[in-house]
């Protein structure tokens, strides 16, 4: 059973994989989230007691300076709504760290159903993919605490509304159908050197610190992934 469900997850990443490919000959550069905003901030991870996630650079307090960028995943025009793609990179012990999160519901099955929205700061973000914790499954989401109002994911738009300002996130962290648990927040305000960026955020290339990786989300995502940075 378990060979047949391995044979199966990767017969899916393949698949993916190849649902990449045909959008690449599209759009070279980015098969996905091809237009984005470049943001700059810090995450907060707090102190204090505490449900544990059982990721341990998770349970600890400390803060990152991080650099995130925010996008449309499918590249649909922008008066129309899209699922939005929050990801954030970070240093720990002089290694990257990639988190990837999208707009998702919150709560039970709605976690793992992607969702259409026009405003970044009304919509929950989610990693859908769990984190292997020393105590089982882990999802990440982060919801807006604060914002100067609507942030439209249109890059134009969202860089007039947002300004000077910051866009604040709660940060929680949850079993898959448990209850989210506080675990900090995270801060960004518009980079101010360039209005997208280059990068390639890659969780499967640079994992969250101390937490591990299932082998069928690899399975999964590693072909779409290399497609993404040009190796597929």
């Amino acid at each position: 059973m378990d060979t047949l469900s391995s044979t199966v997850q990767a017969w899916a990443g393949s698949a993916f994989a190849a649902v990449f490919r045909g959008i690449k000959v599209v759009r070279p550069q980015r098969p996905i989230h091809p237009k984005g905003i470049q943001l700059v901030g810090t995450m907060q991870r707090d102190d204090g007691e505490r449900q544990p996630s059982g990721i341990p650079w998770l349970d600890t307090a400390g803060t990152n300076r991080v650099e995130a960028r925010l996008s449309r995943s499918l590249g649909l025009p922008d008066a129309f709504p899209d699922i939005l793609g929050l990801a954030v990179r970070f240093t720990e012990q002089d290694r990257l760290s990639d988190m990837l999160l999208a707009t998702t519901g919150p709560t039970g099955i709605g976690r793992f159903v992607l969702r259409l929205r026009r405003d970044a700061a009304a919509a929950v973000f989610s990693s859908m993919m769990p984190y292997k914790s020393d105590t089982g499954p882990v999802l990440i989401a982060a919801r807006t605490i604060e914002s100067p109002g609507k942030l439209p994911v249109d890059p134009a738009a969202f860089r007039s509304l947002l300004g000077g300002e910051s866009w604040t996130l709660e940060l929680h962290h949850a079993t898959p159908l448990g209850a989210w648990t506080r675990f900090g927040t995270l801060t960004l305000k518009l980079a101010d050197h360039a209005e997208d960026t280059a990068e390639r955020f890659d969780p499967v290339l640079n994992p969250l610190p101390t937490a591990g990786t299932y082998g069928w989300t690899k399975r999964l995502r590693e072909p779409s992934y290399a497609v993404a940075r040009g190796r597929g």
